[in-house]
């Protein structure tokens, strides 16, 4: 299956409070906040959450997070 991403947009959060953006395609962003509305967490707590976790850029970390997310869905 072949997916054709839009191009990247731009995204303001705030974490440790601190502005800051994020560089994602839309469909991560769209599904993220899914995600966050199923947790009850609001986007800030959720990407500041995956934040402190990271290792990489926190755009590829919410990717990675995403893409997990799905597949847990997936095998359910």
């Amino acid at each position: 299956v072949l997916i054709e991403l839009t191009h990247m947009q731009k995204h303001s959060v705030t974490l440790s409070g601190h502005p800051t953006s994020i560089s994602i395609e839309r469909e991560f962003w769209d599904i993220l906040k899914k995600i966050a509305k199923n947790r009850n967490q609001t986007m800030n707590s959720l990407i500041s959450d995956l934040d402190k976790k990271r290792q990489g850029n926190l755009s590829s970390a919410i990717r990675l997070f995403v893409l997990r997310e799905v597949q847990l869905k997936s095998e359910e």
